[in-house]
């Protein structure tokens, strides 16, 4: 039988949360959101599972803590892909590079990390619980989005009444591929396939909300 001592030594003293949010993230990586199950993150930390509840209540508290992780590590995607777009152009050119790269990024990151993916999604609430979802920036997924989207009024593309609301439409549809792509009809379809159909239903997405 595993020694207590042993066990503790598997994280740092004094950074038990992180050591279970770690634990957390790791499960739903390989599991989905069904997978993060506080009793298995304790046991992955090395402690006892009373420990845990110091930290997280629940097992809802720590799907929480997990889905802004995941939100978080979406938001970071986002804004490497737009760190990434040359200044160069016209302010409509890089509203509507904006756009794409959101759009781009967010159906990369389901294609590469469909458990945290799922995990980010799963849990009913609001699109950011806490700042933890966040990247670099302090935006969330859904405020990049929106930067995007304010981008293309400023730069006269998108019209004041048709931006309202227009982030529902793009998450919406851009949600809806994904999803497809990872456990609908559509997973069967190549990467280049369904990274194919991605670019016509960004460009799609462009020019409808431009009406």
């Amino acid at each position: 039988m595993r020694k207590p001592a042993a066990a503790r030594g598997t994280y740092r003293h004094g950074d038990l949360r992180r050591a279970l949010l770690d634990a957390g993230i790791a499960l739903a990586r390989d599991g989905g959101p069904d997978a993060v199950v506080l009793r298995e993150a304790t046991r992955r930390a090395g402690v006892v599972p009373n420990a845990a509840y110091r930290h997280f209540a629940s097992h809802h508290e720590l799907l929480q803590a997990v889905r802004a992780a995941a939100l978080s590590a979406l938001a970071v995607a986002m804004e490497k892909r737009l760190d990434r777009l040359p200044r160069l152009g016209s302010p409509a050119d890089f509203a509507r590079a904006s756009l794409r790269a959101i759009g781009t990024a967010y159906m990369r990151f389901a294609e590469a990390e469909p458990g945290l993916f799922r995990t980010a999604f799963a849990v009913p609430g609001d699109v950011a619980p806490e700042p933890a979802a966040a990247g670099a920036s302090g935006l969330n997924p859904f405020q990049l989005l929106g930067v995007a989207l304010d981008r293309m009024v400023a730069a006269g593309i998108l019209s004041p009444e048709r931006r309202s609301g227009a982030e529902y439409l793009a998450w919406s549809a851009v949600h809806g591929l994904a999803m497809l792509a990872l456990e609908g009809p559509l997973h069967r379809l190549t990467r280049a396939q369904t990274r194919g159909i991605g670019d016509r239903l960004l460009e799609m997405v462009e020019q409808g909300l431009q009406g």
